[in-house]
């Protein structure tokens, strides 16, 4: 999130050269849909900054709710929104992959929603303590509240890794609130407590009740045997091996141990997705100075695997000994 300003279309640009680069095809739909509408309601906003921003003041004083909906979607300007939506697009073709797109779909509803609700409470929270007004009056837009979210869950997926914190290593537990810190510090304009809204939510659905609670919401609504644990057609292997660190801002740098082989590298050549959106990041920033994201590949495809029952040789032994008997 961050409290607002207009800019060029630069940072538009410089997203869809990204997206043409990384190419279209290798983007689920869910992430690649989410990604047209940001930049869509940015060209075409559906409402005014000033009127889709959240705060105490405009959402709960005013009973203006609407904009618990509007503000994740709209952005200050068009490099908020390229940064924002190149972390999403890394995020986005993880997650996706591993949840399905369906509850992939569900979850950023449900976090674009509760980001904003956890910010509200923060804000009118620190209205009561401090006894300051602006706490309340503070309005806030951006994508970056549900990014955080989502990067508490990628880590939690993928325990043991490493991020890379200017220079410093971190373990991936630690690493949104060290990024929480160091964002605020070195970007003012940001919203410290939007972005904490998003790591609490993801908090919520790692560690709390929240992913139960989808759950079952989701059972209800879908009476027909809804598969309440989504991403089980991955094997562990298939889906434990890769981790990543929050694009958007240089100097974070993320591993992870046992990287899984690429399938698609003879495709790509020889680089994994990440390594392309590295790429072309350094291509459309055109400056040296700058470091992507490296990582390990990405999951399998959709579906499952079958167990290996075996090479031909062993098999052919197996109805030897079987003929001989």
């Amino acid at each position: 999130m961050r409290n607002r300003q207009r800019g060029s279309h630069l940072g538009l640009l410089l997203l869809a050269s990204q997206l043409f680069q990384v190419g279209l095809d290798n983007i689920p739909p869910v992430t690649l849909g989410v990604l047209g509408l940001n930049a869509y309601l940015y060209l075409f906003p559906a409402a005014p900054l000033m009127k889709a921003c959240v705060s105490v003041q405009q959402a709960y004083w005013y009973k203006d709710w609407r904009r618990l909906l509007l503000s994740p979607l709209h952005h200050a300007d068009d490099w908020h929104l390229y940064f924002n939506m190149v972390s999403f697009l890394w995020k986005g073709i993880k997650l996706e992959r591993r949840l399905g797109g369906a509850w992939f779909f569900y979850l950023l509803s449900v976090f674009s929603l509760l980001t904003g609700v956890v910010y509200l409470m923060l804000e009118a929270a620190l209205t009561e303590l401090t006894q300051d007004q602006s706490y309340s009056m503070t309005c806030a837009v951006g994508f970056s509240g549900v990014l955080f979210a989502l990067k508490v869950i990628n880590n939690h997926y993928h325990p043991g890794g490493v991020t890379y914190v200017m220079g410093l290593p971190l373990s991936n537990r630690y690493a949104s609130w060290a990024e929480l810190v160091l964002i605020h510090v070195t970007s003012p304009g940001t919203s410290f407590v939007g972005h904490l809204a998003g790591i609490l939510v993801g908090l919520l659905y790692t560690a709390g009740p929240l992913k139960a609670i989808m759950k079952k919401c989701a059972e209800l609504v879908t009476s027909s045997g809804y598969n309440s644990q989504p991403g089980t057609y991955y094997n562990s292997a298939g889906s434990s091996g890769y981790s990543g660190a929050g694009g958007g801002h240089s100097g974070y740098r993320q591993h992870a141990p046992n990287y899984p082989s690429n399938p698609s590298a003879t495709y790509t050549g020889g680089l994994t997705e990440e390594e392309q959106m590295d790429a072309a990041i350094r291509n459309s920033l055109n400056d040296g100075g700058y470091t992507g994201q490296r990582g390990a590949p990405p999951p399998p495809p959709y579906g499952f695997h079958l167990p290996e029952e075996g090479s031909a040789e062993e098999i052919r032994m197996r109805r030897l000994r079987r003929f001989d008997r």
